[in-house]
């Protein structure tokens, strides 16, 4: 009699286990429907006379991250014969668009012409790539190091000033000594230069001539360039004070160099 009322027991007990362990798994398939989200459970039978123990491990998700967190920021370069996608909408060196292709044809392409492939745009559909030669590679990185060196600061003040290339004297002078204050107070200026017609004055020689005024204190931030037909800018800052220590150096040797001319030209006239 005992021994039969302990097999009873013995029984009962191995179905509530089972009983809990589907409804431990029926738990997890739901949350997997729901957030795609596993949490693998191991087991333990420390003795074969025991129960069976559960334990969970760290839940691990499989959800694809979101676009923000898989766009990664790429510096403009050369993307070598790693391209991850299939399908490719190709520019050529000359920015003509060839359509869409498969990359081994773009690949191909860029071998035949001996050119490279640059990612220009990663977030449409096809990705944009261009055929580009080192050359325009090289001047696009440079574009781009001084588009970002030369734009404003949160803090920093930037004044413009806008004129004719057939400026007065009186009234240039009069705006080199406007932009002389804001370099003082270390302001960025940026300098408008509107050719005239029928004027055959050379702007960036314009540039250098007002540079040269303040040339003491202040260097270009962004060099000349045209921005447009007929008209030209440049920004000037207030040179750091390693750069005005360079430049009192050359400077002071340069004065010195004049000075030793001079006395020699004079040793020469009088023996």
């Amino acid at each position: 009699m005992t021994a039969f009322c302990v097999m009873k027991l013995l029984c009962q007990a191995t179905r509530n286990e089972h009983r809990y362990a589907k409804r431990f798994c029926g738990t997890l398939l739901t949350q997997t429907q729901q957030k795609r989200v596993f949490s693998p459970f191991w087991m333990v039978v420390s003795d074969p006379t025991k129960s069976v123990v559960f334990g969970l491990t760290q839940a691990f998700c499989t959800a694809e991250k979101s676009p923000k967190e898989l766009k990664r920021k790429t510096a403009f370069g050369s993307v070598g014969r790693r391209i991850p996608y299939r399908i490719l909408h190709v520019i050529n060196q000359d920015g003509e668009s060839l359509g869409n292709m498969h990359r081994a044809e773009a690949l191909k392409l860029m071998d035949q012409h001996d050119l490279k492939l640059v990612l220009l745009r990663e977030n449409v559909e096809p990705p944009v790539y261009r055929l580009m030669t080192g050359q325009q590679i090289h001047e696009e990185q440079m574009k781009r190091a001084e588009k970002k060196k030369s734009s404003a600061n949160p803090g920093m003040v930037q004044k413009e000033l806008s004129f004719s290339s057939t400026i007065a004297k009186n009234d240039l002078d009069t705006k080199t000594k406007q932009i002389a204050q804001w370099i003082e107070k270390k302001y960025h200026v940026k300098i408008t230069i509107r050719q005239a017609k029928d004027s055959n004055a050379d702007m960036f020689t314009l540039f250098d001539q007002i540079l040269e005024t303040v040339s003491d204190k202040a260097t270009y931030l962004s060099k000349p360039k045209v921005t447009r037909e007929g008209v030209s800018t440049c920004i000037l800052r207030h040179m750091s004070d390693k750069e005005l220590k360079a430049y009192q150096k050359m400077e002071k040797q340069r004065n010195s160099t004049e000075k030793k001319d001079e006395d020699l030209k004079s040793n020469e006239l009088h023996p």
